[in-house]
């Protein structure tokens, strides 16, 4: 009887195991929503003057995450709730299921599409935004090819038939993610000024880009990985979040503005990163929307003269020497010239 009670635990169907990786998943998923939910909340309230064309890009993001958060959250509740103790249920993939690559696919194109926006107004490097480009379009297509291959293999112990539509999905958004964080972080550390101000914002920029694309990165590779090595739901552990981690990486990099801009009197230093109110020769430059280190009040400089009185040795003569700058035929004034910053 033991070994048969034994047998059975171990004897667990690879769909039976996918629900509990596909249940953290989703709850991972739900956790950073409600992450997007509190920067989308953020820019909006913050941002007011940003361009329409970024306003629209951030809402579309915020109903994708919402509808791919809700489509998640219907398919576990669907095969675990409503058929509890339904094998045939337990074994495959639904078309609610089916949307999830999808969505993911769509949600990290717009994102990564973005992102090579900021690196053509930056860097005005073709070949990069044409290779994260490229590289964003095969992720985008392995998404949508993946959804379509779980509608007719919904199988779940039959995923690795169509192992190579993932391989080109996950790798494609591995290779983008990462020609995004070098193409920037490149840029970046050419264009440090020597001025301890400005690099130390180039800095925390940099940190930045770096956490944000390697993030993405490591975990499309930690997804593939564990699509690859299992034919069991491991995987769904980190493809469910994976669209999370796009948008917030997104709106942190969009939030983060106002915490980059600074006062400085180094600006002639410094044009080739955005240090103006976003106004270049009447026009409104668009490197204002990437990297703002600007700031609306102006250093100012007060001047405190003193002057003082020379009294000559002789007793009959008094010199009034209350012009600022003007000199005794015997001797120089003794003038006490002091700069206040404000």
């Amino acid at each position: 009887m033991p070994a048969n009670w034994m047998y059975q635990v171990l004897a667990s169907t690879p769909a039976s195991i996918a629900h509990g990786p596909g249940l953290i998943g989703t709850m991972l998923n739900v956790m950073l929503y409600g992450i997007m939910v509190a920067q989308t909340f953020l820019y909006f309230n913050t941002y007011l003057h940003d361009r329409i064309w970024m306003k629209a890009l951030v809402a579309v993001l915020f109903i994708a995450d919402t509808a791919n958060c809700i489509f998640d959250i219907a398919w576990i509740y669907d095969t675990l709730i409503n058929h509890f103790n339904d094998p045939a249920a337990l074994q495959t993939g639904n078309w609610v299921f089916a949307t999830d690559p999808a969505m993911v696919g769509i949600i990290a194109t717009i994102t990564q599409l973005f992102f090579a926006w900021r690196v053509k107004v930056l860097t005005d490097n073709t070949l990069a935004v044409l290779l994260i480009v490229a590289t964003s379009l095969c992720s985008l297509f392995g998404g949508i090819g993946t959804s379509i291959a779980i509608s007719i293999v919904p199988q779940f112990q039959q995923f690795q038939k169509f192992k190579v539509i993932v391989i080109v999905w996950l790798i494609g958004a591995a290779v983008c993610d990462t020609a995004i964080t070098i193409a920037l972080t490149i840029y970046l550390r050419k264009h440090k000024t020597g001025f301890s101000n400005t690099d130390g914002i180039l800095n925390k920029i940099i940190r930045l880009t770096v956490q944000n694309g390697l993030l993405t990165a490591v975990w499309a590779i930690v997804d593939l990985a564990a699509f690859l090595a299992t034919d069991t739901g491991l995987h769904l552990a980190f493809n469910f979040p994976l669209s999370k981690l796009y948008t917030n990486s997104l709106m942190s990099t969009l939030n983060s503005r106002a915490g980059w801009k600074f006062q400085s009197s180094e600006s002639t230093n410094q044009k080739n990163i955005q240090l103006s109110d976003g106004v270049f020769s009447g026009r409104r430059d668009p490197r204002s929307e990437v990297f703002n280190l600007s700031t609306t009040t102006r250093p100012e400089v007060y001047i405190n003269v003193e002057s003082h009185q020379i009294v000559d040795s002789s007793p009959d003569t008094k010199l009034d020497t209350s012009s600022h700058w003007s000199q005794h035929s015997q001797g120089a004034i003794d003038k006490d010239v002091s700069f206040t910053p404000v």
